[in-house]
């Protein structure tokens, strides 16, 4: 992709910048979004990085910009910042081709994490006889080695351990 921009810093300090930094400056300055590929090949090209060590430093740039709360994953890899989005005014039904609506994907990981939750909260608690109506617990259901204290019993615990510390 052939870029449309012109960056207003010296080679010097493209050389200097931090890869994220240089990206954010990079989109800015683009005023568009750049699929990732694009974006890294744009940063190694400011700074001097040969085709051949790209690889090294894929991975740590694509990092940084996913944990930098300027960039924001607009979908299929493509990422702008996260200024042109702003929550309130995006239209949730469609996205526009300059400004495609940003998919957060990390409500939706939130959502699956809660139901997981709540299904194994069920399994849990499908077992009803372990519990009668009064949520008691019923002795013959409880494993040998497991005892069922009274409330009296550790109240009355609690007050004589209560008066030892006292002396």
């Amino acid at each position: 992709m052939a870029a449309n921009y012109t960056l207003k810093i010296t080679p010097e300090q493209a050389q200097e910048m931090a890869m994220v930094d240089l990206a954010f400056l990079i989109l800015k300055e683009a005023n568009n979004p750049f699929y990732y590929r694009d974006l890294m090949n744009e940063v190694a090209k400011h700074k001097g990085i040969p085709e051949e060590k790209i690889q090294d430093v894929i991975a740590q740039l694509y990092t940084e910009i996913n944990i930098d709360g300027r960039f924001a994953c607009i979908g299929n890899n493509t990422w702008g910042l996260k200024r042109w989005y702003p929550i309130d005014k995006i239209d949730e039904s469609v996205g526009t081709p300059d400004r495609p609506r940003i998919i957060n994907d990390d409500e939706d990981d939130e959502d699956d994490e809660l139901v997981e939750l709540e299904d194994e909260l069920e399994e849990v608690f499908e077992d009803d006889d372990l519990v009668d109506e009064d949520d008691e617990i019923l002795d013959d259901d409880l494993d040998d080695d497991e005892e069922v204290f009274d409330d009296e019993e550790l109240d009355a615990d609690n007050e004589i351990e209560e008066d030892e510390d006292d002396l």
